[in-house]
């Protein structure tokens, strides 16, 4: 196909500000990247943490975005694992260095000098972008639609989130109830989990949403479950809801906080932390996670619901996703 020279773009400029259309030059691939036509970008939640200045160090100008499905238009000279035509997704890890000591140990996702999609490199709020070849997925065809982007972050990040709990845990509560909770507990209750699903206070749309999906129970995030729980997932991120989960888990269960920002946690005593139970973070995924996420969706079937907007409809979708409006995923899509 025929690469133009200009394409658009939904820029970031300035925390707090909206997105700005541009018009950009088209990126040319360096030697280990591949040039994508985008054909699809999700927007993800660690996005509003970097548009409000949350996550302080993006790089600026910057195009947002790491959820992308896309199609090669171009490869380096360096690439030879990836071809043109092939479909790939592109996730939040962009690079990693390869010799600190957590890359050494099998641990790319606490690399000391990573490069992040959509936040320290430019991502998929636009017709083109380019990738490192080494951190793209290849995907069946069948992937080639804007209905796949969700996956690989709030799929990705929600799957990572997941493996961290004990096989053995039945009753898995999930707290915040978007985009990875609607792809997770699909898995969950595959692989035979009971889930409980919290909400914000007085969301009944989300909770009927949750139910739907085969959430056994679901309500408000004060509530305390009918059923002690051996796990938990917090995906909102509200530092609060950590010892109310903790409350709520029964002895060596597992609070997962799987966001890349959330607000103070609050003291607690600690015999909610008593019993053996644990609080851990997510950082990031590896490439392996990738792997094992999309060999998983071999034998499980994922439906991801998103509401899609046009590229420069991107401010719009944005303030609908931080307002709690949209139920499952938000993706913009090209033309």
């Amino acid at each position: 196909m025929e690469i133009p020279t200009l394409m658009e773009a939904m820029v970031f400029e300035k925390a707090g500000q909206p997105l700005v259309l541009r018009q950009l030059p088209v990126p040319q691939p360096a030697n280990d990247q591949v040039l994508l036509k985008v054909i699809a970008c999700g927007i993800c939640r660690t996005d509003l943490h970097i548009l409000d200045g949350e996550l302080s160090q993006p790089k600026l100008p910057l195009i947002p975005g790491h959820e992308i499905v896309g199609r090669i238009v171009k490869v380096g000279d360096g690439v030879i694992e990836l071809k043109v035509n092939e479909v790939v997704g592109v996730p939040w890890l962009g690079y990693t260095c390869g010799h600190c000591k957590f890359c050494k140990q099998g641990k790319e996702n606490l690399c000391d000098n990573p490069l992040f999609t959509g936040y320290t490199i430019d991502g998929g709020y636009a017709e083109y972008t380019v990738a490192d070849a080494r951190f793209c997925f290849r995907l069946d065809e069948a992937y080639a639609k804007y209905s796949s982007a969700p996956l690989f972050c709030a799929g990705l990040i929600g799957f990572r989130s997941y493996q961290m709990i004990d096989p053995a845990a039945i009753n898995l509560g999930i707290y915040g109830f978007g985009a990875a909770a609607h792809i997770l507990i699909q898995i969950a209750i595959a692989q035979g989990k009971k889930v409980f699903a919290f909400t914000r206070d007085a969301d009944e749309q989300a909770q009927r949403f949750a139910k739907s999906l085969g959430a056994g129970w679901a309500g408000n995030s004060s509530e305390v479950p009918p059923e002690r729980l051996d796990a938990a997932i917090i995906f909102a991120p509200v530092g609060e809801l950590v010892p109310m989960a903790l409350k709520n888990i029964d002895k060596a269960g597992q609070v997962i906080c799987g966001g890349i920002h959330m607000s103070d946690i609050p003291a607690f005593s600690y015999d909610l932390l008593w019993g053996e139970r644990m609080i851990k973070s997510v950082a990031n995924l590896t490439r392996q996670d990738g792997l094992d996420f999309f060999n998983i969706l071999k034998s499980v079937s994922v439906h991801t619901q998103t509401e899609v907007f046009q590229l420069s409809e991107a401010n719009e979708a944005i303030n609908r996703l931080r307002t709690g409006k949209i139920n499952g995923a938000a993706v913009l899509v090209m033309k």
